[in-house]
């Protein structure tokens, strides 16, 4: 009897910290600010599924790119974008929090320009 209230027990636990993990599921959408300073709008759609996340960016010029390695743990998202930037492969890491229908992504770049990405970037849930 202790055993089967010991699982029942875990099983609940494990069912509510389901449903506090973030689903981001959706499309997003907010401002980036480029290398020379001007501001564009991106826009992300994404698909979760447990642990996993896909979908595609559309990126400058209405390019869609498709996102690789996503993941969700808990309210933080990581996921890579690649794509041909003039000849060189650019790969691009974002990472961030959710906070609701708020995300806070940093980037950081491998491949063209390099380093770390321009500063924070805020996304919002489309309605």
């Amino acid at each position: 009897m202790l055993r089967i209230v010991s699982i029942c027990a875990l099983l609940l636990a494990l069912c509510a910290a389901s449903a506090l993990a973030a689903d981001v599921t959706g499309t997003w959408n907010g401002e980036m600010n480029s290398p020379d300073g001007n501001s564009m709008s991106i826009v992300f759609h994404f698909k979760q599924d447990g642990a996993k996340l896909t979908g595609s960016v559309d990126g400058p010029g209405g390019n869609t790119i498709e996102i690789k390695d996503g993941k969700v743990d808990g309210d933080h998202l990581s996921f890579v974008i690649q794509f041909d930037a003039g000849g060189n492969d650019m790969k691009i890491t974002h990472e961030g929090t959710i906070k609701g229908d708020e995300i806070t992504l940093t980037t950081k770049f491998e491949g063209g320009p390099g380093g770390e990405g321009p500063a924070p970037m805020k996304l919002k849930r489309a309605k």
